[in-house]
This record gives structure tokens, C-alpha cells and sequence, in this order.
């Protein structure tokens, strides 16, 4: 099923983007805003100093323009399980084929190529370890390639990208969930935050430009405990 959707991915990046808006740095940072907000903030109850806020919107800064300097494509933005449905057979010649059924496509933007890729294999609500994400990572490199999407000729160069989109996106996403939980009142969502946050040490600890983040999320993580929180 994975590589199902991973050949629909590449199909879906071949796709025309006339008339989707773009990301820029603005929308990037907007998105990255929810983190100190509403995880650090509002979830963590951690009061930021100025050092450690000046520190990270480096961090910000530094994903930002890495992310823009990827070549841009369609992005559907939620390219990740709860929105690949299983679907019978379309039928001879069906561009897709059966699988899967992609829904929840309405806020699809042009943007980094990597930015899908990530979405898929660092799922809030399924966990891969690094060997499987490290493969299926390949497999769709290989497909793109082939298909003459614009990825770069160096994997390494190329797992690069996609790392630190990834870790992007998931800075957004403990946003988000943490808004989820504490403003509308969706609690299963905090659920899945100890996982997004596997995600995001793990590409974190690996790149010293991103050390700042590891010692505000070990705080973090240390007021989680000292606070009585169970996930």
C-alpha cells in the first residue's frame, strides 16, 4: 500500500499547478509560530526567555529558506494515511490505479518538493522506524527520478531536504495538535504528540544547526514529566 502511494505521489507532483497559491516564507513562518504558541506555551506551559526565543526563530529562519530552495510542485499538504483510501480497481487505463483514493486535497499549495514525502513517512498516527522510512525514502527518490521530478542526483543531498522539511512540518504539527486538544477540545490528539515528537528529535539531534532545539525540547519534555503529564 506504501508504495502505492508513493507511485500516486509522483503522479500527483507531475500535476499542472496553475492557480494554487505558493509558499512563501511568510506561510512558512506563520505555520512554525503555532510551536512556541500553543506546544511551548499553552501545552508545556513553558515561558519562553529571550535567548531561547531569539534561538529558535534562527532555527525557524535556518528550515525556512532551506525548504524554499527546493524545487516547488503540487503539494496536497496531508498526504499521509488518514487521507489514502483503499479503493477497488478504476478500470483499464485509470491514471492512478487502485490505490489509493486521495482525499482531503482542498488546501493544496506549490511548494517544496520533499514536503508530501515527509507528510507520508513521519505520520503523526503511525510509526516507522528510520530503516523503513530510510527505504520507502529511496524507493520514491528512484520513482521520481524516473519520472524526471526535479529531486536531486545525490541522495544524501536529497535525504537531507526531506529531513529537514520533515522536521518543519512537524514542528507545525505539535502546534496544531496541541491547539487541537487545548482550544477545541480534541484530546485524542495528544495522543499522537509523543510521536511527532520522536520525529522531530530525531532529525534534530542529527544537525548541529538545530542544538537549540534539542535543549528547549529536553526542558520541554522535563516539565512534561515534572507536571504529571502520562504521554
Amino acid at each position: 500500500l506504501y508504495l502505492d502511494a508513493l507511485r500516486a505521489l509522483v503522479k500527483i507532483q507531475q500535476s499542472a499547478t496553475t492557480g494554487l497559491d505558493h509558499y512563501d516564507y511568510g506561510r512558512f513562518h506563520a505555520e512554525l509560530g503555532l510551536f512556541p504558541e500553543w506546544y511551548v506555551g499553552t501545552h508545556c506551559k513553558f515561558e519562553l526567555d529571550e535567548k531561547t526565543r531569539a534561538d529558535l526563530e534562527t532555527v525557524f529562519a535556518t528550515l525556512i529558506e532551506a525548504n524554499l530552495a527546493q524545487p516547488a510542485v503540487l503539494v496536497h499538504r496531508d498526504f499521509h494515511s488518514p487521507n489514502l483510501m483503499i479503493t477497488e480497481a478504476l478500470g483499464a487505463g485509470a491514471d492512478f490505479g487502485p490505490n489509493p483514493g486521495v482525499i482531503d486535497f482542498q488546501d493544496a499549495l506549490v511548494g517544496p518538493i520533499t514536503y508530501d514525502l515527509a507528510s507520508l513517512l513521519t505520520d503523526a498516527r503511525t510509526t516507522w522506524d528510520e530503516p523503513q522510512q530510510l527505504d520507502w525514502g529511496i524507493r520514491y527518490w528512484e520513482m521520481a527520478r524516473a519520472a524526471g521530478l526535479p529531486v536531486p542526483t545525490d541522495f544524501a543531498e536529497f535525504h537531507q531536504a526531506y529531513e529537514w522539511m520533515g522536521l518543519q512540518r512537524n514542528l507545525r504539527i505539535l502546534g496544531v495538535f496541541a491547539r487541537l486538544a487545548h482550544r477545541d477540545g480534541k484530546d485524542a490528539y495528544l495522543a499522537h504528540i509523543p510521536r511527532v515528537n520522536g520525529y522531530v528529535r530525531q532529525v534534530a539531534q542529527r544537525y548541529l544547526a538545530f542544538k537549540p532545539l534539542i535543549r528547549l525540547l529536553d526542558k520541554l519534555d522535563q516539565t512534561q514529566v515534572t507536571t504529571g503529564y502520562t504521554f
